[in-house]
């Protein structure tokens, strides 16, 4: 089932840091330097309206977000800057303050209608929920983070994200997000646990001169695909939903097999599900 809806944008803007952050150079760990992880990270969340009695400001979530927004790149300032390359292809971010780039938006869709479509990846979408700003794609002096809010007519909004891979990985980016949500949510400064993000990236660096002990197999050239490799065209793509019923009845088989078997233990959720 396909939805066809119309998506209103407003112009892009930059959201920086909400005060006065320092301005200063941060190296990348040089397994950050992999040209691997040189590239940019979609996603996308749905959110139903909560309701209630909120002023005009409080009930606008793109209004929420651009504010917390700003709080939270006061600790996380290297995300407001710029990366930059220096010699030997080394990575640095430049924290520059520029800020995050945060576009709003309007949708005359409801959730429920996107539900009926199927909110499932590959989303056909995608395009008009996360807008490709010109110039925002590199990797080097652009920003490293794109966010885009679209309210829906039921209330409710989508949040989609793109971030540059080089800057953190995923429980990075929900570290952060955790951030943005405590702010969001009325709290004047995150919480202990997510409060004073760690850079200490150097820790992962090599030695001075270097002196590996084994093969770093990450940092040898890519070979070419097999001649047999199928073409992007061949590929199919299929999406798999479990529910928390599906994953409780995964969890229940897997922890009679391992008890049969004398394994013992709870299996994880991803356990579970990379089993199965």
């Amino acid at each position: 089932m396909t939805l066809d809806f119309t998506v209103r944008r407003r112009e892009p803007e930059l959201v920086g840091p909400a005060r006065p952050t320092p301005r200063e150079t941060k190296r990348l760990s040089d397994i950050e330097d992999q040209v691997g992880l040189r590239w940019h990270v979609p996603f996308v969340l749905f959110y139903r309206g909560r309701g209630g009695g909120a002023s005009a400001d409080d009930g606008d979530p793109a209004a929420v977000v651009r504010r917390a927004l700003g709080e939270a790149l006061v600790p996380y300032y290297p995300l407001a800057g710029r990366l930059r390359e220096v010699e030997g292809r080394k990575l640095v971010v430049d924290c520059t303050g520029e800020g995050v780039l945060f576009v709003e938006a309007e949708a005359d869709a409801r959730l429920a209608e996107l539900e009926a479509a199927g909110l499932r990846p590959p989303f056909p979408c995608m395009d008009q929920l996360l807008f490709d700003v010109d110039g925002s794609g590199g990797v080097l002096n652009s920003p490293l983070l794109l966010i885009q809010v679209t309210r829906l007519r039921c209330g409710g909004f989508v949040f989609a994200l793109r971030l540059n891979h080089t800057m953190c990985d995923a429980a990075g980016i929900v570290q952060f997000m955790r951030a943005v949500g405590e702010l969001a949510r009325g709290l004047t400064e995150p919480t202990a646990t997510v409060a004073t993000p760690v850079w200490c990236r150097e820790i992962l660096d090599a030695r001075s001169p270097p002196r590996p002990s084994f093969p770093h197999r990450e940092y040898d050239p890519v070979p070419p695909p097999p001649p047999s490799f199928p073409p992007p065209g061949d590929m199919v793509m299929r999406t798999f939903t479990f529910g928390p019923g599906h994953v409780a009845a995964i969890k229940k088989s897997l922890s009679a097999q391992r008890g049969s078997g004398g394994g013992g233990g709870k299996a994880t959720t991803f356990e579970a599900l990379a089993a199965f």
